[in-house]
C-alpha cells in the first residue's frame, strides 16, 4: 500500500502483487476555493430574495434559480459521484453524470503537466490521458491538490501497468505528431474564441452608446451574427495558419 497522501486515491493490490486498482476521488478543496463557492452561494440567495420591479423580474428570478440549482446540484454530484478508476481493463474517468474509458491497449501516455496560467483557485499540475490517436483525457482526480506527488504516483502507475498496457511506454513520433497536431488546433479555437469575445465586447460598447442616442438599435447584428462570423472567420484562419506553418512532418504522422 503507498502512501498517496491527503485526498489522494486508494490503491487494491491484484493476484499477481502489482498495484494496479486504483480510485482517486476529490475528497477536499482549498479554503480559497470553498469562500468562493460560498461567496457565489450568498450572491444567489441575495439576487433572489432582493425586491425587483419591471418586465425583467418575471423571468430574473426562475433563471438564476434554475442555474444555482445546476451549478450546485452539479458540484454536489462531483464531489460525491466523480472519480478516476484504474483497474486491469483500463482507466474510467467518472463526471457527475458522464463517464469515459480508455482500455490499455488504447492509452499511449499519461503526463503530468503544468498549468500555463497559474492561479490560486486552480492546481498547479495537472494529469493528462493520451490515446493512440493523440486525444488526450483530463484525469480531473489526479492533481497535486488531491496527490502529495502526482508525477511519482503517474510514473507508479505506469510502471503498474506495464504488462496490461501490452507494450513499453515508450515515444512514437507518429502518435507525437497526433499529439502536437491536436494541440495546435486546440490553440486555434482557444484564440479564436478570445478573439471573438473581444469583438463582442467591442460591439456591446457600441450597442449601449446606439441605445443612449438612437430609437432603434440592430441588436441582433451587433450582439449576435456580427461575433459568431468573427469566431467562424478567426477559426478558420488560425487553423489554416496553424497546418500551413507547422513542419509536414509534424503535421502528418
Amino acid at each position: 500500500m503507498s502512501e498517496y497522501g491527503a485526498g489522494s486515491g486508494d490503491e487494491a493490490w491484484d493476484e499477481a502483487g502489482h498495484g494496479i486498482e486504483r480510485e482517486y476521488r476529490r475528497r477536499w478543496l482549498p479554503g480559497r476555493v470553498l469562500a468562493l463557492w460560498a461567496f457565489l452561494m450568498l450572491n444567489c440567495v441575495f439576487q433572489l430574495t432582493r425586491s425587483t420591479t419591471g418586465v425583467a423580474a418575471d423571468w430574473r428570478r426562475p433563471l438564476l434559480a434554475v442555474i444555482a440549482v445546476l451549478a450546485f446540484g452539479r458540484l454536489a454530484l462531483f464531489m460525491t459521484r466523480g472519480r478516476t478508476l484504474v483497474t486491469g481493463d483500463g482507466i474510467r474517468v467518472r463526471g457527475a453524470v458522464t463517464e469515459r474509458r480508455r482500455a490499455w491497449q488504447d492509452i499511449y501516455d499519461i503526463r503530468v503537466e503544468p498549468i500555463p496560467r497559474k492561479s490560486s483557485f486552480a492546481p498547479q499540475w495537472i494529469t493528462f490521458l493520451y490515446d493512440t490517436e493523440g486525444r488526450r483525457l483530463l484525469l480531473p482526480h489526479v492533481n497535486d491538490w488531491q496527490l502529495a506527488d502526482p508525477y511519482a504516483e503517474m510514473t507508479d502507475l505506469r510502471y503498474a501497468a506495464t504488462r496490461y498496457h501490452g507494450t513499453t511506454w515508450e515515444r512514437s513520433p507518429a502518435v507525437e505528431a497526433l499529439i502536437r497536431r491536436r494541440a495546435g488546433h486546440r490553440t486555434a479555437w482557444q484564440r479564436a474564441f478570445n478573439g471573438g469575445l473581444i469583438v463582442w465586447l467591442c460591439l456591446f460598447v457600441l450597442w449601449v452608446v446606439l441605445l443612449v442616442t438612437q430609437d432603434e438599435q440592430p441588436t441582433l447584428l451587433l450582439l449576435a451574427w456580427i461575433p459568431l462570423a468573427s469566431f467562424a472567420l478567426l477559426a478558420a484562419l488560425l487553423n489554416w495558419r496553424w497546418e500551413s506553418q507547422i513542419p509536414r512532418s509534424l503535421r502528418e504522422p
